[in-house]
């Protein structure tokens, strides 16, 4: 079945019409505000420099009046700050390196088309998109190269049809194209082709490509910094490959010195940003406690099963890959152990990430930047599919085309908003399941529906909230609480586990109570979070009226975050900013929680 007589053309040609199917279907999907949310983080080091010569960030006001004409993103959270308070770019400089060519184009067609020269305008957006899918056409063409390299034609057209078809790539190479995964998988070819040209004939251009890659990779996502796994652990599969492995690294030092300087040149307007604006070479801008790496904790069931964004439920063919793991270890010993250890270990990174979703994406997006690896692995499974019975072969074209229409109708139904890329529920994922349209009655399926401000309003439905007191009263004195000129800044601090709030992924808190306040200054705030052993997250603060003539009720609802662990706290307290007496009385917590 696999060996047809039409499947032995080139796969050249195969690349090229995939590619052009690819750049069709973004023309006809380009939007107006392709450089927004993550994207503007990416961008902002750019437009910082050239446009408002702040290359090192040092006032954060003009992002937000940006943001604020331009509607870009919800709150600014591609800015980060350093340990004195001082702003800072969020991203690394990565991706803005693949940007500012394109930027310099769009800049020169505005200017000669007449269109604002503000970064923004139609050329840019146009220019950005069409030059990252450069990026996709090369990514593409070196993976073909390395799929040939292990595999007959049949094979490699076999392959590059069900990567390219049958998973979330071309999603993220088309819609998504200006996104991290795009130039990840083009970085991921160019490393592992060099890998191995560079094992056949030490030739010192595939040594520095190998660099070069690698700690572009980096500046693009920290943690892809572990893809060096690959070439470090390319042809050892013992202790005598791995000596020889060693010998030959020594006898090539000077060459491996060279790359290692260049590798510091390019890593180093990325450090000595750091070092400018923190006094540190290095230094994590992932300050928010709610989101990192839940290294003991991995969400490996959710990354690959979750009706929400799983990885092996939205791009099913990729179970083949997984299968080709086994038959790749028998065939080829020599560089098994490289690739398997980096994807390995890749993922367990991937699947350790508290936001396990990763955005509005299709499937696992950051597994796509594995794909080349695990390419080979399908490539594998293939081979040994050619030496099974025509029957089973025929089985398993079918399934390949099922998989194929399944991903492709699913894509479909994300970008007509039937799949929902956040709330997807089992019950949802059922009633939707090839469906072109969907009732009001299964969206009720969908989990809760968060905004993406900073803020959110809560509104009562009948037979979808219940109700629970979980404290209507002060513990330390029966007239009430009172808070003196004399006392500390922060008081009351009602702490309670998630876990002991609710047993499901989030509750709404309703706060009332009488005050009377004596304050002339800054008003007093109510602040709730969630507080973990490394800080606090979903922080929101609800201000008290100066008024020093009569008590007053407060009513306040929070919403809790993306829990992080249901051992983090909740936390309530009062924030006195400036000396006064403030008296409380007839407080009371209720929870809101979904049926």
């Amino acid at each position: 079945m696999l060996e047809r007589k039409y499947f032995s053309s080139s796969s050249l040609w195969l690349v090229v019409l995939l590619f052009v199917a690819l750049v069709t279907f973004r023309s006809s999907n380009i939007q107006e505000k392709e450089i927004s949310w993550d994207v503007f983080g990416y961008y902002l080091p750019i437009i910082a420099t050239f446009q408002f010569d702040d290359p090192l960030m040092k006032d954060r006001s003009w992002v937000e009046e940006l943001n604020a004409e331009k509607k870009l993103t919800g709150t600014v959270y591609q800015l980060s700050t350093t340990d004195s308070g001082e702003p800072m770019y969020f991203f690394l400089f990565g991706i803005s390196y693949f940007y500012v060519l394109f930027y310099f184009i769009g800049d020169w067609i505005a200017g000669f088309m007449g269109y604002a020269q503000d970064g923004f305008s139609a050329p840019y957006t146009i220019a950005l998109v069409y030059g990252c899918m450069i990026y996709t056409l090369i990514g593409l063409i070196y993976l073909r190269k390395i799929l040939r390299h292990f595999f007959s034609e049949t094979i490699t057209v076999w392959v590059l049809i069900l990567i390219v078809l049958g998973t979330n790539y071309a999603h993220h190479m088309s819609i998504k194209n200006l996104e991290t995964v795009n130039v990840l998988f083009f970085l991921a070819t160019i490393v592992i082709w060099n890998t191995i040209q560079w094992h056949i004939n030490q030739k010192f251009k595939h040594l520095l490509a190998i660099a070069i890659g690698s700690v572009l990779m980096a500046l693009v996502k920290p943690s892809e910094i572990l893809f060096l796994l690959l070439p470090i652990m390319w042809n050892v599969w013992n202790k005598e490959s791995a000596i020889d492995k060693l010998n030959s690294i020594w006898q090539r030092k000077f060459q491996f010195l060279i790359v290692i300087v260049v590798a510091c040149v390019i890593a180093f307007p990325q450090l000595y940003y750091w070092y400018l604006k923190t006094g540190f070479w290095i230094f994590d801008t992932y300050k928010n406690p709610g989101v990192g790496l839940d290294i003991l904790s991995p969400h490996i069931f959710d990354s690959l099963f979750s009706y929400k964004k799983g990885w092996l439920l939205y791009t099913p063919v990729m179970v083949f890959a997984l299968i080709g793991i086994y038959y790749f270890q028998r065939r080829n010993k020599r560089i098994f152990l490289a690739v398997f250890l980096t994807i390995l270990v890749s993922a367990y990174i991937v699947f350790s990430w508290t936001e396990w979703w990763y955005g509005a994406g299709f499937s696992n997006r950051p597994m796509i930047t594995y794909y080349p690896l695990l390419s080979i692995c399908l490539g594998y499974f293939l081979v040994e599919l050619l030496q099974w019975k025509k029957t089973m072969q025929t089985v398993i074209f079918v399934v390949f085309t099922f998989f194929i229409f399944l991903n492709q109708f699913q894509w479909w139904q994300l970008r007509v908003y039937i799949l929902d890329p956040y709330r997807t529920t089992k019950a949802y994922y059922w009633a939707s399941f090839l469906h072109t349209s969907v009732t009001p009655e299964q969206r009720g399926l969908l989990s809760f529906k968060r905004d993406f401000s900073a803020e959110a309003r809560f509104v009562p439905v009948e037979n979808v909230f219940t109700k629970r007191v979980v404290w209507n009263q002060f513990s330390d004195a029966s007239d009430g609480y009172h808070l003196s000129p004399e006392s500390e800044e922060f008081g009351f601090n009602f702490r309670k586990p998630f876990k002991e709030l609710t047993k499901k992924d989030h509750v709404w808190v309703k706060v009332t109570f009488d005050y009377l306040s004596d304050n002339l200054g800054e008003p007093v705030l109510v602040a709730a979070a969630m507080i973990r052993s490394n800080g606090a997250y979903g922080y929101q603060t609800f201000e008290l009226k100066n008024d020093t003539s009569r008590w007053q009720k407060m009513e306040f609802y929070y919403l809790t975050p993306e829990i992080r662990s249901i051992n983090d706290q909740l936390n309530i307290d009062f924030w006195k900013r400036n000396p006064c007496n403030l008296r409380m009385d007839n407080l009371k917590i209720d929870l809101y929680e979904t049926k």
